[in-house]
């Protein structure tokens, strides 16, 4: 760049390309001198109102970093004894890159989206072998690691570093659109770009992860998705859809599909030493890694029991129909007596699917040992050893529940 140009100048070039791009979306940003109000606003509000939180305490990336992927999907007083409990376990990048994977899952039992934590082991180990273990401090590098999108890389440069990248959340869309009644839906990927746009001209220079961070609470908090409380807010004043009385028409956004339900038979197996059958899920899907009773997809759940306890021709049905029962009889080899016991459906939604599960209960009583596959007996008090998804402990409670 050209001496003779200088910062300033530059600044405001590109402050002029960003205006033209966005109004192509119909939307005016503001001039200078109303940016410079609406920042000191919004940063003397956060500074009397932010929230004492754990990683706030703290400039070290890595410990950012790892709230910032908790957070994704998950509330904060939800993360907090997670992100304790995960720091403790792996203090460092090392720690982390080095981890097995039960104790990585394990560390992360409960929170969902599994592939999150996957995705860091993965970056911490990018980060040993080609950051020589140091969080790099570069915007395009911190978006090099696996797992990292964009909002997760501006939110670590601006908050570890101090670097004016913008970290353009859900929340943050969700100020911004009703800022400048933004008519596009913040729920098309597509359409980040132009929050992105608003967000390189208004983020403060000089206290970036500040900015950042406000805007984020702001969102989460007094113009949450439900029940907000525009009243109370700090920027009011700037705010269109405020001003204008269009606050329940922004933020845009379509309604979210329903999930696909799949129909589950999990089978409680017990032997006779009061020991539970479990099977680790070796397979490339959601829950790899983790240790579940055997579990047997069906198309649909029939409105009597018979398939639970019957064989097809028992009933009547043609041969090569397959049923629940003689599907896990084939599949583990094992003699069962099946227990007549009603269980309470479970239910758990992810994010595209929502898991019906039927619980079948029997005992094994010839002690049979597993030797090809991962499959094994566990007494009840050493499930906590070992990762189990939040289905499998739904299913534990179910069971205890009708036990008693």
């Amino acid at each position: 760049m050209s001496e003779s140009v200088g910062w300033p100048r530059f600044l405001f070039l590109c402050y002029t390309i960003f205006m033209l791009d966005l109004k192509k979306y119909g939307i005016d940003m503001w001039d200078e001198k109303k940016i410079a109000s609406f920042r000191e606003k919004l940063l003397n509000w956060y500074d009397e109102n932010k929230r004492d939180l754990p990683w706030r305490r703290s400039n070290n990336p890595y410990y950012i970093w790892v709230s910032e992927i908790m957070l994704q999907q998950t509330r904060v007083d939800t993360v907090i004894p997670y992100y304790n409990r995960f720091l403790d376990m792996f203090p460092t990048i090392m720690d982390l890159a080095q981890a097995p994977e039960e104790s990585l899952l394990k560390a992360w039992e409960g929170l969902g989206y599994y592939s999150r934590v996957r995705n860091m082991q993965q970056a911490a180990q990018q980060i040993m072998s080609e950051f020589d273990g140091v969080f790099p401090d570069k915007y395009n590098d911190i978006a090099s690691l696996k797992g990292i999108g964009p909002y997760t890389a501006g939110a670590i440069a601006s908050i570890a570093f101090n670097l004016p990248e913008p970290a353009v959340d859900g929340n943050v869309m969700r100020v911004l659109a009703r800022l400048f009644e933004v008519d596009y839906d913040i729920g098309v990927p597509s359409n980040r770009k132009i929050f992105q746009s608003m967000m390189e001209i208004l983020i403060d220079p000089v206290r970036p992860g500040d900015f950042n961070q406000a805007l984020m609470d702001l969102g989460s908090d007094i113009e949450s998705p439900l029940n907000p409380c525009p009243e109370k807010s700090p920027i009011k004043d700037f705010s269109a859809a405020y001003l204008h009385g269009t606050m329940d028409r922004y933020p845009i956004k379509a309604p979210k599909k329903k999930p696909i339900s799949i129909y589950l038979k999990a089978f409680i197996i017990q032997n006779s030493k009061g020991q539970f059958l479990l099977e680790k899920n070796e397979t490339e899907n959601l829950l790899a890694g983790f240790w579940h009773f055997p579990l047997i997809e069906v198309d649909r759940f029939e409105n009597n029991q018979l398939d639970l306890f019957h064989s097809s021709q028992e009933v009547g049905m043609d041969n090569l129909v397959s049923l629940p029962k003689e599907s896990f009889l084939q599949d583990y080899d094992l003699e069962i007596e099946w227990a007549n016991h009603s269980f309470d459906e479970v239910k758990h939604i992810f994010s595209h699917r929502k898991w019906h599960i039927q619980l079948i209960h029997g005992y094994e009583r010839e002690g049979k040992i597993f030797e090809n596959r991962q499959v094994g007996w566990f007494y009840p008090d050493e499930f906590e050893r070992i990762p189990r998804a939040k289905p499998q402990q739904k299913i534990w409670e179910s069971f205890q529940k009708a036990s008693k």
